[in-house]
Formats: structure tokens, sequence, C-alpha cells
């Protein structure tokens, strides 16, 4: 299928206009990473706590770094909403990163008491009170036995019997209601009337409980990130390597320096937008780095064949109409790639969010520099190496194998 019939577009005289938006976006990449948001690593590579935490109302993540300021929490990290909006969860993470059971005990109970203090409004009128949105399986077994609604006495019948309204209570609020309590009316049906009373004197609802809590240790996301960039740079050597072999060294390393410019650019925009990047993100960029290859061994290939076809025409031109006679096929396939990972992008939720994010900035990038700064590197080659009067004298590379 062809878009495009015979384009006579002057890529190469765009160049500097070509040039000038790399730098722009190059440059405000590197000054985010360095003077601004920095390089937002996800818990994956610098370690530490996150907990999930479900809130019956719409969370003000404002707050909630405010209660952790207050707290002395100053290093923890909110993103809200995690997954759907009406699902009202954020994710907060600490800098603890010791992967022990006593560790994420520590760090659930640091973000419970932290919201408990400084997020709910009645948590002072509440301090002795039970807070039926976070108490656990044991705890609330412990206090129904403790005040014994129901007059039991110390017998095996009220542990049974306490036990039974406790898990009562744990499904309908973390099976039926994801993990909050509306209000404790709503109870009465699920529990005996003397525990609803119970409840309703000596217990409350702080309004969010914590779902899960995950740990990475510091050890662990050194070594994840140091893995991460030696995939990332070798699969940039090997393909230097590969296009070395199986053209000349100038084809690859301008391949290579078009694709550390996709990179660049990639990670430059999670800086700017202060999205962290992830094992998952890590993966989309190497994704990207190949699509990007693939794409610009496409054009090489094609001007490869011209070159043998006319070696007495000007490079420049000779490469415009390479770009040109290989444009329905890049339109056609970087076009249809893009709106899948677009599509996921809107509509794959919180989790794919920064793989997808990163695979339709470095789609649009990747397409965009196999023409724009891969192709015209081969020009100025040429130009370095006889001047911009001279007929090409790129190397036509190595004949290809039938």
């Amino acid at each position: 299928m062809e878009l495009f019939h015979d384009p006579k577009i002057d890529w190469l005289g765009k160049k500097w206009y070509f040039l000038g938006f790399s730098l722009i976006f190059s440059v405000a990449g590197l000054l985010s990473i360095f003077f601004w948001h920095g390089l937002p690593l996800d818990v994956d590579f610098r370690g530490g706590t996150v907990v999930r935490v479900k809130f019956a109302q719409k969370p003000d993540a404002d707050r909630i770094r405010s209660a952790m300021n207050k707290a002395g929490l100053r290093d923890a990290r909110i993103q809200q909403p995690y997954g759907p909006a009406d699902n009202n969860e954020v994710l907060i993470t600490l800098s603890r990163s010791a992967t022990s059971e006593a560790a994420i005990d520590q760090g659930r109970a640091a973000v419970v008491g932290t919201l408990t203090e400084n997020y709910s409004g009645t948590a002072a009128q509440n301090q002795n009170k039970l807070d039926l949105d976070t108490v656990s399986r044991s705890a609330l077994t412990s206090w129904l036995e403790q005040n014994d609604p129901e007059h039991l006495g110390n017998t095996a019948e009220a542990e049974t019997r306490y036990e039974d309204q406790a898990n009562a209570v744990l499904h309908y609020r973390d099976d039926d209601h994801s993990g909050v309590i509306d209000s404790i009316d709503n109870l009465r049906g699920a529990v005996d009337p003397a525990v609803l009373t119970a409840f309703q004197q000596d217990a409350w609802l702080s309004g969010f409980s914590v779902r899960s809590v995950e740990i990475v240790g510091a050890q662990v996301g050194k070594v994840l990130q140091h893995q991460a960039e030696l995939a990332t740079l070798y699969s940039l050597a090997g393909m230097l390597v590969y296009l070395w072999f199986r053209f000349e060294l100038i084809y690859g390393v301008a391949a290579v320096v078009a694709c550390f410019h996709d990179t660049i650019i990639t990670i430059g925009a999670f800086s700017l937008s202060n999205q962290e990047i992830s094992l998952t993100v890590i993966a989309a960029i190497l994704t990207l780095i190949g699509y990007s290859m693939n794409d610009t061994i496409v054009v090489f290939d094609r001007i490869r064949e011209n070159l043998r076809l006319s070696r007495r025409e000007p490079l420049a031109v000779l490469v415009n109409r390479s770009i040109n006679q290989t444009l329905s096929r890049t339109v056609l396939t970087s076009g249809l790639t893009f709106l899948t990972v677009l599509s996921l992008f809107l509509f794959g939720g919180e989790v794919l969010r920064g793989f997808s994010f990163a695979l339709v900035v470095g789609i649009l990038i990747g397409t965009y520099s196999s023409i724009a700064v891969a192709a015209p590197m081969l020009v100025a080659y040429q130009d370095w190496r006889g001047g911009r009067s001279r007929a090409a004298t790129l190397p036509a590379a190595k004949k290809a194998r039938v």
C-alpha cells in the first residue's frame, strides 16, 4: 500500500529546523534532570516501602503530603490517583527499605499513624476508640473479647463467637467494600446487635485503610539500576557492531547517535512530567531503541541501494529521494503502532501508564530521528570528508547477500 505517490520533500533542506527541535527538547530534558525534577526513579531502583491506601472519599494529595511533613516523613512520595479515579486510592512511598516483616509493619504503622493524627479531622476526639477502617483481624478479636458486648465471659464459646464477628466485619470491609466502611450503621445485619451497639459507642471510622505494603531493599534497587544501565548500553553497543558489520562504521555511528538522541528525549520527558522510571519503563525504552533502529535500517538500506545505482549524484539529493521512497512504509508502520500504544496510554490504567507513555514519546521521536537525525549525519560525514561540491563519496556499504 502506497500513501504517497512520488513525494519530493526536501528533508535535508530543513535540517537546521530539525537540529533546533532536537536541541530544544534534549536540553530541556537534561536541564530538568540536573536542575529541576532530577531523575524520578521508582521504588524498584531507589528502594523503599510502597503503601497503597484506600480512602472513603476522594483523597487530597496536598493534604496527605502536608500530613506526612508534619510527621517528619518529608521524603514521602504521593502518587494520586492510583488506578481508576473512582477507586480513591493513592500510593505512598517511604524511604524505609529494610526487607523484613518488622519493616513492613513499621511502614504500615507509620502511614496509618500519620494519616490518623494529621489527616482525619476527628482523630483527636476518637484517639481512645477503635478504628474499624484500619484495625487488624487479631486486634479486633482481642477488642471484642475484652469488651465482651454479648456477656459471654472468658469462655471458649466467647473466643469462637468474637472471632466469627471479627471475620464478618473484615469480610464486609475488605471484600465487599474495598477496605473502608462508609458508616458503622451499615454493619447492621453483618454483626450481632450487641456488637453493633459496642461499635457505635466505642469505635469510629478514620475514612482510609491500608490495602497493601511492598518493600524493595536499597541494595536490590542499586543492583537493578546498574543492570538497567548496562542493558541500555549493551543494546546500543550491539547494534553499533551489527551495523558496522552489515553496512559500514558511519552507518552504525549515525544509527546509535539517533537512538541515544531518542533515549535522552524520552527520559527527559519523564523528568519534565515528573513521572517515575520503573523497570517496565526501562523495558519500553529498550523496545523503542529496537523500533527506532529498525526504522533507521530501512532508510539506510534504501540509501545503500541508491548509492550503487547513482554514484555520481549529490548525496543530499540521493538521501532525500531514499527517505521519500520509504515514507509510505514509515507512516504506515509507525502510525499503526502509535495508535496502539496511544490506546494503551489512554485506557491501560495506572499500571501501564509509564510503559505506554515511554512508547508514545519514543515512537514519535524514533520515527522522527530516523529521518531528521540519522540520515543527515551521513551527509554531514560526506561534507566533512570531501566538501559540499563533490558527488556522493559515502561508502555504499557491503553488498547484500541473497
